[in-house]
């Protein structure tokens, strides 16, 4: 693949500066005008995508250097950017904040770096005015890879805009493309996973399309716009995946509502593109799962917030233990893994009962535990991949479990920690742990092998 591939990448000097807020609001503005856009968040994050997809009504997608090699990253940059006329990306964190915060590797510096992408640095002014020069300055000066060619200033007072951006650009090499007022009727309400999702937010559309209106007036998205146009092309390639897509189509149940809703859209996207029908199913609210399954997805989300009727649903809770009894192939993510367990602990303490697949209670605890990238190594065969595999992932979950298993090996890449995980039972593998399949595609080949397997046992 080599064509041309608008894009910004929006970046900001730490978290809490308003990159996603703002990035909505850009991508909103933008799509008032009639731009084709696509979007794409750094690292790992599950629900910032979920805000660009509310504004865009279409997928957007992780680019993560963690995850995957730079030729791969690119690939996914250029095919989910499409015939979009700009690709916008929100950056993660600070722009040079990567593994073990001591390191650029897996920052939003690194992403800008090995896709060419322009950088706009979100500087966010609450607090100071001239002193916003020497940090843009210490920014600049610090950046090897020389990306950031603007700023947008954000909660800045009208009154003092033009003087800082006629400062800025007198003393520094970049372009200031505008500013945002402070606007205390706009903003993300966060729980302990980071944001609400946009379905929990009260006139999310009203709001983001009132932040877009003030922007038009105070941001140069003309100017932005053409900054993006100044990209190279990608230049990447397309990995093979023809050995895996064999064997026939393969339907996957994957459940999705409010309380499983955690996905990497690629990662489906890949599964389809190796011969997978992907069937949405709602723990919540159906009682049976999709006809003639051959495997099932439980990704991460919010269970705890939704225990009590999952709880409830004791139709589904019985159909998905004789299933998984019945050897139905299935991998389970965090929230899905918790919902396997034999009782779950809302948020308030109350234990639920669950499926019992896992015979264990998943538990609250007082902050983040084993947060995080890890590098996974399978310590024997399982739908995944053979003994020996490595595995990208990535953990972060306030709840645990009594029984977290011991089938991988997880280290962190940058540290000594490691501990064991995964629960394998034979068609089942579960845990904790966040895989992201483009960083090893014999994973989802893998699953999808021993999906096909089932089909042909149950057809006799």
């Amino acid at each position: 693949m080599a064509g041309k591939t608008p894009r910004i990448l929006l970046a900001a000097a730490s978290s809490g500066s308003g990159k996603t807020l703002l990035t909505c609001g850009l991508l909103e503005a933008w799509k008032q005008k009639g731009v084709r856009l696509a979007s794409f968040k750094c690292g790992p994050d599950y629900i910032d995508p979920m805000f660009h997809r509310s504004v865009l009504d279409m997928e957007s997608r992780n680019l993560d250097s963690f995850f995957t090699e730079k030729e791969t990253l690119r690939f996914l940059l250029e095919r989910g950017a499409g015939e979009a006329d700009l690709s916008v990306i929100e950056g993660v964190m600070g722009y040079f904040d990567g593994l073990g915060g001591m390191s650029a590797k897996a920052s939003t510096y690194e992403v800008a770096a090995l896709t060419e992408t322009p950088v706009v640095l979100i500087v966010n002014c609450r607090g100071m005015s001239l002193s916003a020069v020497p940090l843009i300055k210490g920014f600049l000066d610090y950046e090897k890879q020389k990306q950031i060619r603007g700023i947008v200033l954000n909660q800045v007072s009208p009154m003092i805009y033009e003087k800082m951006k006629a400062l800025i650009e007198a003393e520094l090499p970049v372009k200031v493309y505008g500013y945002v007022p402070r606007l205390s009727e706009c903003f993300l309400e966060s729980r302990h996973l980071g944001l609400k999702r946009p379905d929990e937010i009260e006139d999310l559309k009203e709001k983001l399309s009132g932040l877009a209106e003030v922007i038009s007036e105070t941001v140069d998205l003309a100017g932005l716009y053409a900054l993006g146009e100044t990209a190279p092309p990608l230049c990447s390639k397309k990995p093979d995946l023809n050995r895996f897509a064999s064997g026939g189509t393969v339907r996957i149940a994957v459940a999705r509502d409010e309380a499983f809703n955690f996905y990497y859209a690629d990662n489906l996207q890949l599964l389809e593109d190796m011969g997978a029908e992907l069937l949405p199913f709602s723990p919540l609210r159906d009682e049976t799962l999709p006809d003639e399954t051959d495997g099932m997805l439980l990704g991460g989300g919010y269970p705890e917030l939704y225990a009590g009727a999952l709880s409830e649903n004791t139709a589904m809770l019985s159909e998905i233990k004789n299933v998984l009894d019945g050897g139905l192939p299935c991998l389970a993510e965090c929230g899905g893994f918790l919902y396997l367990h034999e009782t779950l602990e809302d948020g308030e303490g109350k234990v639920w009962p669950m499926a019992g697949v896992i015979k264990g209670h998943a538990y609250r605890t007082p902050g983040l535990s084993r947060f995080g990238y890890v590098t996974l190594t399978a310590k024997e065969d399982t739908i995944a991949g053979r003994a020996g595999e490595r595995f990208p992932a990535h953990e972060f979950h306030y709840w645990d479990s009594t029984c977290n298993g011991d089938s991988f090996l997880a280290e962190k890449p940058a540290g000594k920690r490691k501990w064991e995980c995964m629960v394998n039972q034979g068609s089942l593998l579960a845990g904790f742990p966040h895989f992201y399949y483009y960083g090893n595609l014999e994973s989802a080949g893998s699953f999808l092998k021993s999906c096909r397997e089932f089909q042909r046992k149950k057809r006799g």
